[in-house]
Formats: C-alpha cells, structure tokens, sequence
C-alpha cells in the first residue's frame, strides 16, 4: 500500500508538472538591478520535464557570421573544457553527488531531473583532443586520464594541470604535447564531500599560479539538513597551489558553478546558482565579481539584503552584512559555465563573458538551454544579454543538448561542453 501511495504521489506530481501552472511566459528581469517578485510559496515547485532527443541532423544556431562545428562526440558527461598552451583542449567527464532525498518532493524532482539528463554513465576522466594542423578537425581523441572522482574544474600553470575532483583537488605534471599522464595524480588539499548535494567543485588559478581558487555548493537548498553539514560550504576557497592550505575566499554563495579570472584586471568571476522554491521567478542566478571577505547572502538572504524565512535561526547581522552581485542572469537558468571573451571572438562579442546556462527544470515556462554574452562596459556588466548559441531546447519542447562549460580559446573559438548530448561543440568566425 505505501508503494502505492508513492506510486500515486509521483504520477499525480508528473501531471502537475507537465501541465504547469497555466500561466503564460513571465518576464524574468535581468541586469544589474533586476525587479524582483514577492516569493512564492506552495506544495511543489513548478516542474517541467526536458525531454531530451537527439541532434540528428540539426545542429546549435549561431549568429550570422559565425559557423559551429562538433569536435567531439560519444563522450562521458562532459562538464568543462580546457586549451592548453599549444591548442589541445582537455575534457573533464563524470557525475557526482550522493545526497540523500528528504522528503517526498526531493524525490519527485530528482525523478524530473533525471528525465531531463543523459543515460550515459560518466567517465570520471579526462579526454584531449588535438587539432594537429589547424584545419578545425580534432583527429586526436585520446584518455588523458582516468579513474577520477567526478572530474569538474580545471586549470594549467607553467607544468602543472590541476583537476578539481569532488572529493579534493589534485594536480598532474605536464609536459607540452603530451597526450597522457605520466603517473597518478598529487592531493593539493582535500575537498568537502560528505553528502554532497552539490557536487560540482568549479576551478581557476590565479595569473600567478600562486592560489587556486575552489566554489563549493551547499549541502541542500537552503538549510533543510542543518547547519552543520554546511560547514565549509556555500563559498569559494582559496588554496595555496605550493602547500595546499586553504582559507575561505568568500562566503554565502549558494552554488558557484564556474569562476574565471578578468583578463584586464585580474578579478575573481563567478557564476552561482541560487535558491529555488520562492516562485518561477525567484531568486536570479547570477554572474558576479567575487571579492575577498566578502559575504554574498546564503542562506539568510539573497540579492543583497532579500530575507529568506525559511532559513532558521535568522542571523540579522549576516543579512545585514550581504552584498548584492553584479549581474542577474535570470531564475533558474542554471549556469554552469563562464569564460570572458577576447577581440579574436569579433567586435560584438569581444569585451564582455560568455555563459553557459544548462536550463531549468523547475518552471513551467523552461528558460536557459542556450550560451549568452554578457556585455561589458567599463569594467562592468551592461545591458542586456545577447543570445550566442542556441536551439539546444527547440519551439517542440525537445532538449537536444544542455550546455555546461564554455572556453574561449585564443586562437578565436568559442568551445562548448553538452552534457546531454555528450558533445563538445566549437563555434568559430567566418573568414
């Protein structure tokens, strides 16, 4: 009988799901002051399955100008990418996480998601691909590495490729041209795993090579196990490339799933998912600078000084203390990648971040399952996004791809992680 009542439970959670809430496209506010709604609050979340398909003959629209090409097909969940200094790019590939439903509506959602996900198990490893001679064909597709823990991060300094696994970063000797490790990995510093309800620990370095600097997601949406298995989570680290040492960077970000580095000033990026459950269009995912010391709201608030109630006890003087990001993307968008730009990726898009936004599953009206750029002016995010891949989600409700990391290689090419359709996508100018 309680196989049934479940069995009940979820079948009538589906049909909500798919039909939505009857209500036509909101208008999500996006930007360096979005308007934000009151939150929302009821027995489920919206939930609109993916329904994945494949590619066939299709492909990613680009804009005009521009032509997007496979390089690579047939992978394990790949999440993000790296080019080495002589043009090989490095795929990381797995599936983390092993956090424990806690109620009836973690399961049905996680139930969504999976709908919504690859059935390809993932590789826990690294693949290189190389493009001997320039011509936009990568006829090398080679394991670098493998029996990883759920490779997501990555970042190269002067001989050394560092791998943020989910359980610890770990770093490899590199040598130019090498198509495979040389030997196991080295521990820099372990990393938060227990639980693990978000799993992925984004990666970038700092021009120096000096710090290495880790996001790490918390342990639930906002509190729901306690405190205590948040301890260490929710921030980004800064970790001592030499010693492995580590302290807090920055603190109260939900899930900050990419960092990179500005070019111009060497600032920390992010991009950081936020809370769900306050309503379609609560609370913004965001792009955001992030500064030492500095605390961004999670749990007890979100942008800025916004009160979360359900996060208990209150903490006044924390929600007192929050600072507003830079720049909202949207709710529920789900980034996962961001890279800045250069000239070589043409006019338009040459000063300002791309990002990858892997797509909701939480709204009835699906937003994200695209890349945008985000432009800048003056050192800072301004105006609004510009589409630059899509048609990963098509107007028949189809999902062919989900784009996670997004690279932009020097040499004037935009590479694209698809986790769903297990595809590295390169977009580049025509000539």
């Amino acid at each position: 009988m309680k196989r049934i009542a479940t069995l009940s439970l979820l079948t009538s959670a589906l049909l909500l799901a798919a039909c939505g809430d009857g209500q036509g496209p909101s208008t999500q506010s996006r930007g360096a002051d979005p308007k934000l709604p009151d939150p929302q609050r009821g027995l489920l979340p919206s939930m609109t399955i993916a329904e994945p398909t494949p590619w066939g003959d299709q492909k990613p629209v680009v804009p005009e100008g521009y032509s997007v090409t496979a390089i690579a097909t047939d992978l394990k969940i790949p999440r993000q990418t790296l080019v080495l200094p002589n043009g090989d790019i490095l795929v990381a590939e797995g599936r983390g996480g092993n956090a424990p439903k806690l109620k009836p509506k973690d399961v049905i959602a996680s139930y969504i998601k999976a709908k919504g996900n690859t059935s390809v198990q993932g590789g826990n490893r690294l693949t290189l691909l190389r493009d001997a001679d320039g011509d936009g064909t990568y006829e090398v597709k080679t394991v670098f590495a493998d029996n990883l823990n759920a490779p997501y991060g990555l970042a190269f300094f002067e001989g050394k490729l560092y791998v943020a696994n989910q359980d610890a970063l770990v770093s490899f000797d590199y040598q130019d041209g090498q198509t495979e490790a040389t030997g196991e990995p080295t521990v820099v510093a372990e990393l938060p795993s227990e639980i693990n309800h978000h799993w992925t620990k984004a990666l970038t370095i700092s021009p120096d090579g000096r710090y290495l600097y880790v996001g790490i997601g918390s342990n639930s949406n906002v509190t729901e196990r306690g405190m205590d298995v948040e301890i260490d989570r929710a921030m980004v680290w800064q970790i001592d490339a030499e010693t492995g040492a580590h302290k807090p960077y920055a603190t109260g970000l939900r899930n900050p799933t990419a960092l990179t580095i500005k070019p111009d000033s060497d600032e920390l990026w992010a991009v950081v998912n936020e809370r769900d459950e306050l309503g379609e269009d609560l609370v913004p995912d965001y792009l955001t600078s992030v500064k030492e010391g500095e605390f961004y709201g999670w749990p007890y608030s979100y942008w800025g000084q916004n009160v979360d109630e359900r996060a208990q006890p209150q903490d006044p003087e924390k929600v007192a203390a929050a600072i507003k990001p830079d720049y909202a993307l949207g709710s529920h968008v789900a980034a996962l990648g961001v890279d800045f730009s250069l000239p070589a990726m043409g006019d338009k898009f040459s000063n300002g971040a791309f990002v990858g936004e892997h797509g909701s599953w939480n709204r009835s009206n699906p937003v994200g399952y695209k890349v945008i750029f985000v432009p800048f002016e003056n050192g800072q995010p301004a105006g609004e996004p510009i589409d630059f891949v899509t048609g990963f989600r098509g107007d028949d409700g189809k999902t062919r791809g989900r784009p996670v990391g997004v690279t932009v290689d020097p040499r004037g090419a935009l590479i694209v992680a698809d986790d769903l359709a297990n595809t590295v996508w390169r977009v580049t100018r025509n000539q």
